[in-house]
């Protein structure tokens, strides 16, 4: 291993080491084992949230849990092709004179990762500034990087008052769990609100707390688990504990 692989182990761990001490992970050994991956009983695999009266009138052909194109929307066939529509001429946000920001990390990972809109001060990634380095630091903390998880966010620009625009959020959920559905990830991090409406048609605090379960149109079931924007964290960072637990949920049972 050469000079600069050893310095970026080292600056992830340190990474790592400064997420878990702000988490509040302040041993590394307890009197029990115990397994920090597994999910407790309680939080195994739950149905999914009711849908929202806007994604419960979509075709009939979508069925709860399973991502469903809008009607008035001509969605991509395959991952390939949705990525490079959703930040073309064809995309809703191409005419907001911004630039559009695409999913980044492959497309097949085993983890994806839905957000609402990138960062203020972030015009070339999807999480950038604070927020981003925050993000950076989480997925250290469970040996991860953004190179090995799929990130995509429910718009390609942030919009100007820095929210979803009401009259777009179906348009996009749809998209988003088109996106979902073509990538099939075995398990989905959604982060913030915004995120968790689209998916489990719930805010994060009546999401949390469990896995639900996901169905792909891959005729295949993945899961979902809802969790606090890096943003959020910032703002309140007694929740990052709480955050530290998502996490733990998320890799349980993965390799």
């Amino acid at each position: 291993m050469g000079a600069d692989q050893n310095i970026e182990w080292r600056q992830a761990a340190a990474s790592a080491m400064e997420w878990w001490r702000d988490a509040g992970v302040d041993v590394l050994v307890g009197d029990e084992p115990f397994d920090w991956l597994t999910p407790e009983p309680a939080e195994l695999v739950a149905p999914l949230a009711p849908l929202s009266p806007a994604l419960a009138s979509l075709a009939p052909a979508a069925r709860a849990g399973e991502a469903a194109p809008s009607p008035n929307v001509a969605m991509p066939a395959t991952i390939a092709e949705l990525l490079t529509w959703r930040t073309g001429s064809a995309a809703p946000e191409a005419g907001w004179g911004v630039p559009l920001i695409p999913a980044t990390g492959p497309a097949d990972a085993d983890i994806m990762i839905l957000i609402d809109c990138p960062e203020r001060d972030s015009s070339d990634s999807l999480l950038g500034g604070a927020a981003g380095r925050l993000f950076d630091r989480m997925l250290a903390a469970i040996g991860r990087s953004r190179a090995d998880v799929h990130l995509a966010s429910l718009c390609a620009a942030r919009p100007a008052a820095g929210r979803l625009p009401r009259d777009m959020e179906s348009q996009l959920a749809d998209i988003a769990r088109h996106h979902v559905a073509l990538a099939a990830p075995r398990r989905l991090l959604v982060m913030g609100d915004a995120a968790s409406r689209a998916i489990l048609s719930a805010n994060v605090m009546q999401a949390r707390g469990r896995l639900h379960a996901l169905n792909h149109k891959k005729d295949s079931q993945g899961e979902v688990v809802a969790s606090f924007h890096p943003r959020m964290l910032l703002e309140r960072p007694a929740l990052k504990a709480e955050a530290w637990k998502d996490l733990q949920m998320l890799m349980g049972g993965l390799k």
